[in-house]
């Protein structure tokens, strides 16, 4: 099966399989997020964890805003990874997505600082419409 809606910008079967299987592997940031995310909870914006984008994996996706959320713990700290980030951005952002990032830490200690900056991102796009 070839994907190739804009919902997934032409990402594999390959892609969408390795994507099933991080959904069943949240870290507890990313449960915690996923917490007040799903079921359109955060201002009726349907968001979708760990969902395939080209040949990425975003870890939270909003396709209405075109909004991407990436969750960064200490594995993303290294200069590999780091770099990896930024092309992988760079690609995604071709697409016209916006990228938010938030490190680990932050979710599980401030959600609230965290969901208010993602609520004036959405704020502030709704008046770019």
């Amino acid at each position: 099966m070839t994907y190739t809606s804009n919902l997934f910008y032409g990402a594999s079967a390959t892609t969408h399989q390795k994507a099933k299987e991080l959904r069943k592997m949240l870290t507890p940031a990313e449960r915690k997020l996923w917490t007040v995310l799903q079921n359109k909870q955060l201002d009726g914006y349907k968001f979708r964890r760990q969902h395939p984008l080209y040949k990425y994996i975003a870890d939270f996706y909003c396709h209405e805003l075109r909004l991407v959320i990436e969750l960064d713990g200490e594995v993303r700290e290294g200069e590999e990874q780091r770099e990896h980030d930024i092309n992988r951005d760079a690609v995604i952002k071709e697409y016209g997505i916006h990228i938010l990032r938030f490190r680990n830490q932050k979710i599980l200690s401030d959600l609230p600082k965290v969901l208010e900056q993602i609520l004036n991102y959405i704020s502030s796009s709704k008046s770019e419409y």
